[in-house]
């Protein structure tokens, strides 16, 4: 139990570093989760019903975070490509300038220099721990296509290419690294 509160202390500490009241450089907390999110997810998870559940909120506070951050020009709100019934939420130049400011950046840049080994660890104990945490509290999992059930290879003549069997559509092998409000982890 003395290192479980040990490591929990240490994350609190670490997210003392990019976790604030009010605003840091503009944006609330919840406005930078968004951008940061909406910069790593992929096509079918860049949506306002997306944004809210990973942000663990409703569709019509995700709709304003995303109003403020486009407003900002930061972000991009047009109709879905996919369906034309959604808006798709896009990450503009500006965006991901901005995102060079996120105060996660410094805790991002100490995990980088840790081993491979470390850090691959401590990425796999951290998702264990958040799945099961998610499990027990009922939320839904938001993870990167690879580890999901839905993402299949698909042989081809010139090479493999992916495919998300949930939403039918080809996915080129840097998708498979984008995140997914749709994860389903593989049994």
């Amino acid at each position: 139990m003395k290192v479980a509160n040990e490591v929990i202390e240490l994350l609190v500490q670490s997210a003392g570093t990019w976790l604030f009241e009010g605003h840091r450089s503009g944006l609330t907390d919840r406005e930078w989760m968004a951008l940061r999110f909406l910069a790593r997810a992929n096509r079918f998870s860049k949506t306002p019903s997306a944004l809210a559940t990973y942000l663990g909120t409703t569709r019509t506070s995700a709709s304003q975070i995303a109003a403020v951050l486009a407003e900002k020009g930061l972000l991009t709100r047009k109709a879905s490509t996919e369906d034309k019934r959604s808006i798709a939420l896009s990450v503009t130049p500006q965006g991901t300038k901005f995102l060079d400011r996120d105060p996660i950046s410094a805790l991002r840049d100490q995990v980088v220099i840790l081993e491979l080994a470390d850090r691959t660890r401590l990425r796999d104990a951290l998702r264990q721990a958040l799945r099961r945490l998610d499990t027990a509290l009922r939320r839904h999992h938001t993870d990167v296509c690879s580890e999901c059930m839905f993402l299949a290879e698909r042989s081809k003549q010139k090479g493999s290419h992916f495919e998300c069997r949930l939403f039918r559509k080809e996915l080129a092998l840097k998708e498979t690294e984008l995140l997914c409000t749709h994860f389903e982890r593989r049994t």
